[in-house]
């Protein structure tokens, strides 16, 4: 009943009134982002999902339902198993969308780690073929970019390759001079071995633990016969406890490394990469994936999770991806300078999609810095009769030999290598080059046709309109994830369970943006 507090009227406010029981679908507006991913979730094909589940024994909860949870908490901001847990049991949204299931946190976290893991990459795939159905998407544009994201791991835990290999040859050395120290006890092996190792370590050859211990069990042979020889017994010593552990762990640390420059103690899978806070200037080294991200009209139709710094290793990879999951690939590439490599070029050239992906120095050439530096390779003149190079300050340069490269991914290409003559006497040597001797120049004709081919692209009419795209259209996706939902570390570590929250964050996004595409 209303009460009067000094004339003043209030609404009627009573606690212990009872009143009917409510049906929470109707305290949720008609166009909430609940309803979207409640809708799209019981529209797409999640039967990979199902097959997760063997049956019998105690009932498990409905994987679509704990589907529908986890894309709906990640769009909200919400990433902790706990949060999501507590959220089930307070939210009314959540309580609607799981039918008043409360799952708890360990529940949720090992849905989502481990029953997600090999599925997630299908269920992503299902929400974009529906968007393509919808005619969301078209497949037509396709905006690759990159963003690094910091792992669930201690930035000062770090391991360096290069100190690994450092380490790792210091210990073989020593190991070396104590092996040198090995008398034998009888002249026939010293003719047999002379100045040489011993023949399970070989000449000039690495050493390895498992040679190591072969030679252990040669000492020991040795000893058997010989029980009084110290000498031996503090060198097999040395080896069991010091040096063959060193390399062992050595051996273990390239092993997980694989040609990578650095991994994480806390998350193995992550690298420790140049993370923008505020700025270049302000950018810090700390243990993380590069994300890369694909999209048509700020929906994302394609990712991958890469432990290399650069972009541009990552693009046959990512495209790859993308066509085993849909089967298809878009018509048309469109990428920013960290992509352009003859590799990259090729690939997209033999997969016969639209090249608009920029090199390294387009931007120098479109504002005209390239032509002010007068000894940049672009202005040097090329003869194609001769095959010589002329500088810009009229001195030849001839061939000389041809040099191979094999890039990260195993592409196998080649550069010409062309060497100026009289250098030493040019007077303009100091803005040439800081070599001692004449100045030299790598260059591929072939990168030089698809570059040409790329800037006839971007500089066409489409170009132009793809290039300003490009930026609102894949940066605003980063934009959102990073900044507006405060994704800017993982929850989970490793490789496999990073795809599985960007699949959850990515598919939250598209969602979300067909909630706004709705309205």
């Amino acid at each position: 009943m209303t009460k009067r507090h000094n004339k003043i009227t209030f609404k009627t406010y009573n606690m212990d009134q009872l009143s009917l029981p409510i049906q929470l679908d109707s305290l949720i507006p008609e166009n909430h982002l609940v309803r979207i991913v409640n809708s799209t979730i019981e529209n797409i094909d999640i039967t990979p999902l199902i097959n997760k589940y063997k049956g019998g024994g105690t009932s498990s909860f409905n994987p679509v339902m704990m589907l529908k949870v986890i894309v709906y908490a990640y769009s909200q901001r919400i990433y902790s198993s706990r949060r999501i847990a507590k959220a089930l049991r307070e939210n009314i949204n959540f309580m609607w969308l799981s039918g008043g299931n409360k799952p708890d946190h360990r529940t949720i976290n090992t849905f989502r780690s481990s029953i997600m893991k090999d599925v997630i990459d299908d269920v992503f795939a299902s929400v974009v073929e529906f968007l393509v159905e919808e005619k969301y998407i078209n497949f037509e544009n396709y905006f690759l970019d990159g963003t690094k994201i910091e792992a669930n791991a201690n930035k000062y835990s770090h391991v360096w390759a290069k100190n690994t290999k450092r380490y790792k040859n210091n210990t073989q050395d020593k190991v070396k001079e104590l092996l040198e120290h090995i008398d034998y006890e009888n002249e026939k092996e010293n003719k047999i071995y002379g100045d040489n190792d011993l023949e399970e370590l070989g000449n000039d050859s690495e050493i390895t633990s498992e040679k190591l211990e072969n030679i252990v069990k040669d000492i020991d042979e040795k000893l058997s016969k010989k029980p009084d020889n110290k000498k031996l017994a503090k060198i097999k010593k040395s080896l069991e406890k010091d040096y063959i552990p060193k390399i062992k762990k050595y051996e273990e640390q390239e092993t997980i490394l694989n040609g990578r420059n650095s991994y994480s103690k806390t998350d193995k899978d992550a690298t420790f990469l140049r993370m923008k806070d505020g700025g270049d200037k302000n950018s810090q080294t700390r243990p993380g994936y590069n994300i890369q991200a694909g999209t048509e009209n700020q929906f994302v139709i394609g990712y991958s999770i890469h432990q290399r710094a650069g972009d541009t290793g990552c693009l046959i990879p990512h495209l790859n991806k993308l066509e085993n999951l849909l089967g298809c690939l878009p018509e048309n590439i469109i990428t920013d300078a960290g992509y352009g490599s003859e590799e990259n070029y090729e690939y997209i050239e033999e997969k016969q999609l639209g090249n608009y992906v920029k090199y390294n120095t387009f931007y120098l050439e479109e504002i005209g810095k390239i032509k002010n530096e007068i000894f940049k390779l672009e202005n040097f003149e090329y003869d194609n009769q001769k095959d010589e190079f002329t500088c810009p300050n009229g001195n030849k340069m001839v061939f000389k030999y041809i040099k191979n490269i094999t890039t990260e991914n195993g592409y196998e290409t080649e550069r010409r290598v062309y060497e100026g003559s009289g250098c030493n006497k040019c007077n303009l040597k100091d803005m040439c080059t800081k070599s001692k001797s004449n100045r030299t120049i790598e260059i591929s004709f072939k990168l030089n046709d698809f570059k040409e081919t790329a800037k006839n692209n971007l500089c066409s009419e489409k170009g132009i309109e793809l290039r300003k795209k490009r930026s609102i259209d894949v940066e605003s996706v980063f934009g959102r994830v990073k900044n507006n939902w405060g994704f800017k570390r993982f929850f989970l570590r490793g490789v496999e369970k990073i795809n599985i929250e960007m699949g959850l964050l990515f598919t939250a996004h598209n969602l979300a943006k067909l909630q706004t595409a709705l309205k």
